[in-house]
């Protein structure tokens, strides 16, 4: 793992984006330099052209999901996905080439090889993620623990990190019943510095269920890690590999001294500016898809187009929200907050489909606007929810500690959910975001939100 503006990606991720990016670039060049071109023209051309296109590359190839880990997606799937992307590719190609000086040499061929590369591009991310390359360069993992936490984590890397191979576990001093199999403890009489060195460990996670009287050997350690292994606790394992912070193995302490969680005047400033130029940008295209779709509700239904709640926002300090109404008026007729659920018969025609493309919340930008949320945040919660969640989840009250936002880390790596255990979960992306957020993080976490519109990812 790389850890780049604090966020966390995998050094595949990084070489797939660097690989789709100097494929662009190369093409472009070798062709103006096949063509006799001097150094000198093709340096600036390759600057403002294909690094250009190769900008825009990223984008369709994120926005789509391409540079996401998943298991089980079908060749199907990945072939539409690269479709879509071409959609849109290949015309910005077109666009971008056809922008090309008059007087360069062969500029409706350097266009087809624009086009061209952008084809190679699609069909190597196809490939790439079908062929088994993404398990060539697989970190070489040793869990040290066999207990009820190190099964955890052996479960979750197996179901959720195709980088991850696990050599093994190694049994603390005082660990005598084995919560995993027993044919996969590899202490074999070796202590745990010469167990890592002989397996050729990359990784030690340190899982141990009980980490007092002993249990710990941290000159075995610290030995290990002078040895060029990395060693990291059960918390930092999980904020790496599900990029969450999960709240069972984690404490105060480990929050407190650790790093992030940074706040500041100058950060809050641009991002405030970033906020208010793209809420500016999305309602100067989206107005017409906003225009229609409030004709739809009035038509479908009796009530107002737009529906406003109070929600809480930055430091529990409550704001009315603004979304398109997508429910019957009388959807709490008894005074009673409820969980919106999926499949909510509340839901009307049109407002189920607004909410599987998100449509409805195009308002919430008018919120940006005026400062009561970011564009990118957790999601705001109702008063009554906030109080019970509060009360049953530790470190809830964290996530207040930044603007709620449009889209969110939670929103775009959680399917919708509606009861304490599917709160607890998103709380956990939540405080991952809030510890590590960064105008990196806000991007990736908008072009994320894109893949989930287009796909309807957790659709509501």
């Amino acid at each position: 793992m790389i850890r780049i503006f604090n966020h966390y990606l995998h050094r595949q991720t990084l070489l797939q984006v660097l690989f789709d990016l100097g494929l662009i670039v190369f093409a472009v060049i070798a062709f103006v330099l096949s063509q006799g071109e001097s150094a000198q023209t093709v340096l600036p051309f390759a600057a403002s052209h294909g690094l250009s296109l190769a900008g825009c590359m990223f984008v369709i190839n994120s926005a789509t999901g391409f540079y996401q880990h998943v298991h089980n997606r079908s060749v199907t799937e990945s072939c539409a996905r690269a479709l879509f992307g071409l959609l849109f590719g290949l015309p910005l190609a077109y666009a971008i080439f056809s922008l090309v000086p008059s007087n360069t040499s062969h500029r409706d061929l350097l266009t087809l090889v624009a086009m061209a590369a952008v084809a190679a591009v699609m069909v190597h991310r196809v490939y790439a993620a079908h062929s088994g390359t993404q398990t060539r360069m697989r970190s070489r993992i040793l869990i040290f623990g066999t207990g009820a936490a190190a099964r955890t984590v052996g479960n979750t890397l197996r179901a959720s990190d195709p980088h991850a191979q696990i050599v093994g576990y190694y049994a603390g001093p005082n660990e005598d019943q084995p919560e995993v199999p027993r044919a996969e403890i590899i202490n074999e009489g070796a202590n745990l510095t010469e167990a890592a060195l002989k397996h050729n460990v990359d990784e030690i996670v340190v899982a141990l269920t009980e980490r007092r009287g002993g249990s710990m050997p941290l000159r075995q350690l610290l030995d290990c890690k002078l040895s060029g292994v990395r060693v990291v606790d059960i918390a930092t394992h999980f904020e790496k590999t599900l990029a969450q912070i999960n709240i069972k193995h984690v404490n105060a302490g480990w929050l407190v001294f650790g790093d992030g969680f940074s706040q500041g005047m100058l950060r809050a400033a641009i991002k405030r500016v970033c906020d208010i130029v793209f809420a500016t940008l999305i309602l100067a295209v989206a107005w017409p898809i906003m225009l229609v779709t409030a004709l739809a509700i009035r038509i479908e239904s009796r009530g107002p187009v737009l529906y406003r709640q109070e929600r809480v926002g930055l430091n529990g300090v409550p704001f009315k929200v603004i979304k398109f109404r997508s429910m019957r008026t009388d959807a709490e007729k008894d005074g009673k907050p409820r969980w919106a659920t999926k499949n909510d018969d509340r839901v009307t025609r049109v407002g189920r489909f607004i909410r599987k493309v998100r449509i409805d919340e195009l308002p919430q930008l008018f919120n940006v606007l005026v400062g009561e949320m970011s564009m990118v945040g957790p999601r705001p919660e109702r008063q009554f929810f906030v109080d019970e969640l509060i009360s049953k989840i530790p470190y809830y009250a964290v996530r207040h500690s930044v603007k709620p936002g449009v889209t969110g880390w939670a929103q775009v790596r959680y399917e919708y959910g509606s009861t304490i255990e599917d709160s607890v979960e998103k709380l956990q992306y939540d405080l991952y975001y809030v510890k590590n957020h960064s105008l990196f993080l806000d991007l990736l976490i908008m072009l994320e939100t894109v893949a989930v519109v287009l796909t309807g990812k957790g659709a509501r």
